[in-house]
């Protein structure tokens, strides 16, 4: 963790020193010039050193460590920090656009010569380059307030490439396309804003446990001989790289407590080795194994089931005879129109083949691959 940091306060020093250097140059060129298209490029740079500056502070905030009011510790800043981050790119977007709008309705003649055409060109090469160095090391450390600083400074040469096109163009046809031009970067000034935030509030809310990890996950589980299954995984991210977590797990139904307490213990520490997830709960589904009737009954239920549409899975299934009480889970896809009435589907249908059980059919959430 304190190598991660140090690498993203780092690499936000680069780019913060480098987009004041490029804001400066391209200010100084945009005023003397009077292209607005170059002062609103320094506009967007200026925002640029702003966010790597807020990535630092957020990322050394995240670092703090658990008290007594955040027990799970402070990682879950660097969302906020990301969200602050969007609202400037936004904002910069806005007032970038106003001012171009400005320049349409009351234009200026650009004064453009070498020194300006070779600061821009500069510009653009720079851009370049740190955006795809910017990038690489956030994908590295897994900070996507790095990645998307990457991204930004790629689309930042593209936009720094357009404004090269536009003075050459003016030189050589002296068509003025500069308030327009400005215009077009504010646009996507303000949705690469738009996007970031979006992004930013989706984590916030709770996304999906991203496929590779949790297959990690269920893998490491799985690699136990006892357990036949690992089910209704649910991960809580607190920040990047941070998370907790709960699982179900199916096992023999001969087991005995003390098995069950080793088995959960050894899965605990090889999930957390292997993947740096920790499993604050583990579950158990216990599988019906002596009894072959059972068995032939649990591939009847679940050939019925998995006919029914949407049904992703089923599983936690168990049947107690004297009782004549069977219970098992569904997963029903978000695809189904009415998940609630697809497991009143797969009720009556077990029933209808299998009639007088006392069946319990509890839907999990589709949370994870």
């Amino acid at each position: 963790m304190k190598n991660r940091n140090q690498i993203i306060v780092r690499t936000s020093i680069v780019g913060i020193v480098a987009n004041v250097l490029l804001a400066a140059f391209k200010a100084l060129v945009g005023t003397i010039s009077h292209s607005i298209a170059i002062t609103m490029d320094a506009v967007n740079n200026l925002s640029d050193a702003l966010s790597s500056l807020i990535t630092i502070i957020g990322t050394h905030l995240a670092a703090k460590p658990a008290d007594r009011e955040h027990p799970m510790g402070h990682g879950r800043i660097e969302y906020l920090s990301a969200t602050v981050i969007a609202l400037i790119v936004l904002y910069a977007g806005t007032t970038a656009l106003m001012e171009s709008v400005r320049r349409i309705l009351h234009p200026v003649t650009p004064d453009y010569s070498r020194i300006t055409i070779l600061i821009v060109a500069v510009a653009v090469v720079t851009k370049i380059i740190l955006g795809h160095w910017t990038k690489k090391q956030g994908t590295m450390v897994n900070s996507e307030s790095l990645v998307n600083s990457g991204a930004d400074a790629t689309l930042d040469a593209v936009i720094s490439g357009s404004t090269l096109v536009a003075a050459i163009l003016y030189l050589t046809t002296g068509i003025r396309l500069e308030a327009w031009l400005g215009a077009i970067i504010a646009g996507v000034i303000m949705k690469a804003g738009i996007d970031m935030l979006r992004e930013t509030l989706s984590e916030i809310l709770g996304e999906r446990v991203d496929k590779p990890l949790a297959q990690k996950v269920k893998i490491a589980i799985c690699r136990n001989p006892k357990v036949t299954g690992a089910y209704d995984l649910v991960l809580h991210a607190y920040g990047p790289d941070q998370y907790q977590g709960s699982v179900h797990i199916a096992i023999p139904d001969t087991m005995t407590a003390i098995e069950i307490d080793h088995l959960e213990r050894r899965i605990y520490n090889t999930v957390y080795e292997e993947t740096g997830v920790m499993l604050t709960g583990i579950g158990i589904y216990a599988i019906n194994t002596t009894d072959p009737d059972i068995a032939m009954m649990q591939k009847k239920v679940t050939d019925i089931v998995m006919a029914v549409p949407h049904v992703l899975q089923l599983h936690g299934f168990f049947y107690d005879r004297e009782s004549e009480t069977m219970s098992f889970d569904v997963v029903v896809s978000f695809d189904a129109k009415d998940r609630e009435e697809t497991v009143e589907t797969v009720r009556n249908k077990v029933l209808r083949e299998i009639p007088g059980l006392y069946l319990t059919v509890k839907m999990d959430p589709d949370m994870s691959d």
